[in-house]
């Protein structure tokens, strides 16, 4: 899902609190044997963890730790303990650049789960690659991420070290677009942006979707991320006679132009993608959210037997975010890590390679691409792009005050 290269709203975590560092690839007795034990790993992540965007960073951040509390409870690689260090980049590019490098500089680090934003997620991609370590985001939905500028076209890998849990935009606008024309029963679209990787990349592809499946788009625009007043914009969409405002982009601004709209006296639904998909949305824009539309990807989390003990888990340690995006998204990216650190293992003889920065992690790179596993949102396995094989997709409406699942399925138009 997720792809703007800005800031978002809400929790800030009080440092110490939520990020955790690894101490050493060793503890003091050395492990000398070679086989793994005493040997400490980290998994990286990052997320916006504090301003915009936050809601769903802190469930990326969150997702992860309750994965690797996992892990070393139930000895998952035995004789290897795992602790994440959670960057916070408040969507911004150059904090995810600077981020990235601070985690390819830690050895003991193995591996990375984020970003949340497909703009940020842009400027990390060669840092890891140049490192040969595995970055795997459970929210980046941008097609160019893993197929190319030209993926439209032809279609050409950039990075062979990124891969993603999340299903991409070329599914999801379609999706969007086929609820919107087939579901919906509307006729004539006003499509906005926020003119971010993620925000622009969705509304261009629903707009397209949505003529091929008999819609007009009546009118488009553009705001800032950060647009408080959206005046001018309102006044555009009610003279349009627009029957559906399509946004992409991120809760922030659109839960205030659903609230402006509304009190403008235009009852249209605003239907976004996975970048709206937060409790926050509902929180700000109020009652002005009832009936609005957001996909987001994967099947319900709450709906998922195997992820039962993984919202159980997250509630009760008072986690804060929102876990429903993408915490068992990031849940998921994290095990392939690990499992990939044991497949490792187990191919040499049951010991780590000696070198963490030039042997492990490129290995780990490699049985990631291998991975297939059942994790707790279904299978996990990625295409020869990195994408994740997983392309469900749900359709969330506003009811009574609470996001509830619609329509549930894959885009295959």
């Amino acid at each position: 899902m997720r792809q703007r290269s800005l800031v978002i709203l809400t929790s800030v975590l009080t440092t110490g609190a939520l990020t955790l560092t690894a101490c050493g690839s060793r503890d003091n007795s050395g492990d000398k044997s070679g086989d793994g034990s005493g040997t400490t790993l980290t998994i990286g992540v990052d997320a916006p963890l504090s301003g915009e965007n936050s809601t769903t960073g802190l469930g990326i951040q969150y997702g992860v730790q309750i994965a690797v509390d996992d892990a070393n409870k139930n000895n998952w690689v035995p004789g290897v303990k795992f602790k994440v260090k959670a960057l916070d980049d408040k969507a911004q590019p150059a904090n995810g650049q600077s981020n990235a490098t601070a985690l390819v500089g830690d050895g003991t680090v193995v591996g990375a789960v984020g970003p949340l934003n497909s703009g940020v997620a842009q400027s990390m991609q060669q840092v890891f690659a140049s490192a040969n370590m595995v970055q795997i985001s459970p929210s980046n939905t941008n097609p160019e991420l893993t197929q190319g500028k030209n993926w439209q076209t032809k279609k050409t890998r950039p990075y062979k070290t990124y891969f993603r849990t999340a299903t991409t935009d070329a599914n999801q606008g379609g999706f969007a677009a086929q609820y919107a024309a087939q579901g919906l029963k509307k006729k004539k679209a006003f499509v906005v942006d926020d003119k971010q990787t993620y925000g622009s990349g969705l509304a261009k592809i629903f707009a397209e979707k949505f003529k091929s499946y008999g819609g007009t788009v009546v009118g488009t625009d553009h705001v800032n991320t950060g647009d408080k007043d959206f005046g001018s914009l309102v006044t555009k969409i009610k003279n349009s006679k627009a029957d559906l405002l399509y946004y992409g982009g991120q809760y922030d601004e659109s839960s205030l132009i659903t609230k402006q709209l509304k009190d403008a006296g235009v009852k249209i639904p605003l239907f976004g993608g996975d970048g709206m998909f937060a409790s926050t949305y509902i929180d700000v824009a109020g009652k002005a959210a009832e009936g609005d539309l957001a996909t987001s990807v994967g099947v319900p989390a709450d709906t998922l037997p195997a992820a039962k003990q993984f919202i159980q888990t997250y509630k009760s340690k008072g986690y804060k975010g929102d876990y429903a995006a993408y915490g068992a998204y990031a849940y998921d990216a994290a095990s392939a890590i690990i499992k990939a650190v044991k497949a490792v293992k187990d191919a040499n003889g049951g010991k780590l390679p000696s070198d963490i920065k030039t042997d492990l992690r490129a290995k780990v790179v490699d049985e990631v691409q291998k991975s297939d596993f059942e994790g707790i949102t279904g299978k996990v396995a990625f295409d020869q792009y990195g994408d994740t094989t997983n392309k469900q997709l749900t359709v969330y409406q506003v009811v009574n005050g609470k996001w509830k699942a619609v329509k549930t399925g894959t885009y295959n138009g």
